[in-house]
């Protein structure tokens, strides 16, 4: 009966220790997968490595990058501040230009009616020395009989004479300074003009320059959200590496307790 009984418990023991044995070769094979799986991660995380560090690299890139671009936004910044400054000084300008061009064109204005008024003096001097000559021609008449009225009229006439040459002379003068202002208005036009085109073509750089400066901003935003982009994606990547060396972890730890399990079984 004692042997029966011991054999009966060898039979128990032989078929735990298939059982166990089963078991062992279950677990040693999850055990080889459990290696392929870390090899694979280690793999993956090696590659990970790699793409990390040139992701690192491509976004020491992009910083030198946007700090050439800000000292370029800078440099534009100062540029457009300069046109500015040019600009407004020019619109001085041309204010004071246009404000001399309208005291001109008032001149002008105030001579072409002292014109007008001369010309209506010289007018009335013609009608005078027509009615003078007709005078002169009736003291010609009544020469026979009056010696003293003709020399009175020859009197007349000759200061009437002198009278109408310096009213030609101061019309004559007229006239010269009318020539010479309608030459200064006609300077100044020009003048004009001139300053209006400088300052359209200021204009035109300078929305030329705040457009190349908009354009130049935002690319810059679009490399900041890029840049964003690429340290969230980093970020991800290093939080996934981090959650697998913690799988690494219990999978070793469980390892180190599958192998205390089967030294024990070995041992029983």
């Amino acid at each position: 009966s004692t042997i029966q009984k011991q054999r009966h418990e060898l039979q128990l023991l032989t078929a735990e220790l298939k059982d166990r044995e089963k078991e062992l070769n279950d677990m040693v094979a999850v055990h080889q997968r459990q290696l392929l799986a870390w090899e694979d991660d280690r793999q993956r995380m090696l590659t990970l490595a790699e793409r990390c560090n040139i992701l690192e690299n491509e976004l020491h890139k992009r910083n030198e990058i946007i700090k050439t671009l800000t000292k370029r936004v800078k440099v534009l910044e100062s540029q457009q501040n300069d046109s500015k400054t040019t600009l407004e000084h020019t619109e001085q300008k041309f204010k004071e230009l246009s404000q001399k061009a309208t005291d001109t064109t008032l001149h002008c204005q105030v001579l072409e009616e002292k014109n007008q008024n001369l010309n209506c003096s010289v007018l009335e001097l013609s009608a005078k020395i027509g009615q003078l000559q007709a005078r002169e021609q009736e003291l010609l008449t009544m020469l026979k009989l009056k010696d003293k009225d003709i020399l009175e009229a020859t009197d007349h006439i000759t200061e009437f004479t002198s009278k109408f040459k310096q009213l030609e002379s101061a019309l004559r003068a007229a006239k010269s300074e009318e020539f010479s202002i309608n030459k200064e208005k006609q300077d100044f036009k020009l003048r004009l003009k001139e300053l209006l085109l400088e300052t359209n073509k200021l204009k035109d750089d300078l929305c030329e320059k705040m457009k190349e400066n908009n354009d130049q901003r935002e690319e810059i935003m679009h490399l900041k959200q890029e840049n964003g982009y690429l340290k969230n994606e980093l970020a991800l990547t290093v939080e996934k590496a981090n959650r697998k060396e913690q799988l690494l972890q219990f999978a070793r730890s469980k390892q180190v307790r599958t192998d205390t399990e089967l030294s024990s079984l070995r041992q029983v």
